[in-house]
């Protein structure tokens, strides 16, 4: 009886299973490979432009949804452009169904693009979902080198009958962003959106291994502005629910899984707009975009007022003062836990108090001009001791809004780059190494002692070699020329991470590279301890507590 009713269930299943798929269309190829596209130019040349080149989630076929309104296929590209003041910048779709970042290039329509860009535009490059194709065939050849290497191959392109050089994907990222740069105008890259595709438990299958960590990386290197659209579009969809998800693409048969209809495409668009938010580009947005928030990235600058002022809790007993960025100090925010939030236990309350300064976003120039280093100056008295970790956001170009006014010089010296901030005002930014010796300089003045600390190391960069090597160097500069001491903390924590392998140590971040969790900055904070012993005369070991004396000193020869 059972049998007979499964059996029966099954053969119901299968009628409407057929008789949905007769019900929906079939699906639509918008290749361009059999179709010509013309593609639009600047409305108004004298307008400063936002030029878009990618594949077909960007701009799909003809951009007219295939005569099925809605319910066709969109790229975002098109809804983007009402979240734009039209009487003061061009939204130019350039992106062409079909091509990945080596095909745009060999097709023409690079050479065709760049001759509307000009100083002062943005480009926003998104490419990944074609990039994975054969390298060479009769079909499409289309297909780029893996990786973000600089390795190629030389083909006789069976499609076109033409000899080529392949690149690999990073390569093309990096070509583009040097052209563009080279015509004055800003290169953005948005990694390619999610695919509709879950994973065993539930969430939207991301492509941190592939395309989108791969572009996010050539961003990182590059040091130009990222949308990580792969990720941010992928929590939507989280959050929407497997049912609602499917309503952002077209119903065919068989079933679409990467190009969305209207809805989906107005998703991503409003995605893109609060990506460009957040690089706080100087874009006229129109009133449709008022109402969509910035988006977070994963070094936020936190707003001063949500974080508790701390100050020693015994003031006769000398202090161990912390000072940095959200490794330190994180607050929880979104799981996400600094060391120094987890570095208490391993000292004892009645020989020392220890404050944790540090706060999200900062980097060593703004820590300076924000007036938090007095705050930790009015605290500090002589036989203190303050350790201080800066980097993650001191890297990248003075004056690029991507850096959100963070960045400082490369070096120790005392050369100067002016910054014009966003209100008019103009701002001398100095060297790394003139923010960190002007903290040694002030605390030693106070009697205090100083550690300088590199940063700690991202998920992805332990493994092949050395993260911050620069900071380091720097670091170990400015702490021999001002007599404070230096820990490469960067290597105790990777050389730690390789004993405990990339399994384990991917279980300790809270995000895709930068900030841990709780079990991470247990980990970290355990490190920083093994550090301050290793150093020279063990300046902190005279207050460490049971636990914390427990903890081997590193070795940092």
């Amino acid at each position: 009886m059972i049998r007979r009713r499964l059996l029966t269930t099954l053969l119901l299943w299968c009628c409407a299973t057929a008789a949905l798929a007769q019900a929906l269309p079939a699906a639509v190829n918008t290749d361009p490979a059999r179709a010509q596209v013309v593609l639009p130019e600047p409305a108004d040349p004298r307008l400063p432009s936002l030029i878009l080149i990618g594949d077909s989630t960007v701009r799909n076929g003809h951009d007219d949804g295939q005569g099925k309104g809605p319910a066709g296929q969109w790229g975002w590209g098109n809804p983007l452009a009402a979240y734009f003041d039209a009487t003061k910048l061009n939204v130019v779709n350039r992106a062409v169904g079909g091509l990945s970042s080596r095909t745009y290039l060999s097709s023409g329509h690079w050479e065709r693009t760049q001759a509307y860009i000009k100083a002062g535009d943005v480009v926003l490059i998104q490419f990944g979902h074609n990039d994975s194709g054969a390298l060479n065939d009769t079909s499409r050849a289309r297909g780029t080198i893996k990786g973000v290497g600089e390795q190629s191959e030389e083909i006789d392109n069976l499609l076109t009958g033409k000899h080529e050089t392949v690149h690999s994907y990073g390569w093309y990222l990096r070509f583009y962003i040097a052209e563009i740069k080279r015509r004055g105008a800003t290169p953005v890259i948005c990694s390619p959106i999610p695919r509709k595709d879950w994973d065993a438990s539930g969430k939207i299958v991301r492509s941190r291994d592939g395309y989108a960590g791969w572009a996010a990386q050539v961003a990182r290197q590059q040091q130009v502005g990222l949308i990580d659209l792969n990720e941010q579009v992928a929590r939507q969809y989280d959050a929407l629910g497997r049912e609602s998800t499917m309503r952002m693409f077209p119903q065919t048969t068989p079933e679409e899984r990467v190009h969305t209809n209207w809805a989906g495409a107005e998703l991503n668009a409003r995605t893109v707009v609060a990506g460009l938010k957040a690089l706080r580009l100087p874009l006229p947005f129109s009133a449709a975009a008022q109402a969509i928030a910035p988006l977070e990235d994963e070094r936020p600058v936190v707003d001063a007022a949500r974080v508790k002022a701390e100050k020693p809790r015994d003031a006769a007993l000398p202090t161990l003062f912390l000072v940095g960025d959200s490794t330190v100090k994180s607050g929880g925010v979104n799981g996400a836990i600094g060391w120094g939030e987890r570095i208490a236990p391993y000292f004892d309350v009645n020989k020392i108090n220890v404050v944790n300064h540090a706060i999200g976003g900062r980097s060593s120039r703004t820590f300076y001009t924000e007036g938090r280093w007095q705050r930790v100056l009015e605290q500090l008295k002589a036989g203190d001791v303050v350790a201080i970790q800066f980097g993650h956001n001191d890297g990248g170009r003075i004056g690029d809004p991507a850096m959100k006014g963070r960045a400082s010089g490369k070096g120790i010296g005392p050369e100067t780059v002016e910054d014009i901030k966003p209100d008019g005002g103009k701002e001398q930014v100095h060297t790394f190494g003139w923010y960190m010796a002007r903290y040694v300089a002030d605390a030693r003045a106070k009697g205090a002692s100083v550690i300088l600390l590199s940063p700690v190391p991202h998920k992805d960069v332990w493994e092949q070699g050395r993260d911050f090597a620069s900071f380091a160097e720097w670091d170990q500069q400015v702490a021999r020329n001002g007599g404070a001491q230096f820990a490469d903390l960067t290597m105790v924590i990777s050389d730690g991470y390789r004993k405990l392998g990339a399994q384990t140590v991917g279980d300790y971040f809270a995000d895709a590279r930068t900030h841990t969790n709780d079990a991470g900055a247990v980990f970290n904070a355990r490190s920083v301890v093994s550090a301050f012993k290793g150093l020279p005369g063990n300046p902190l070991g005279a207050y460490l507590s049971a636990e914390g004396q427990q903890i081997p000193a590193a070795d940092l020869k």
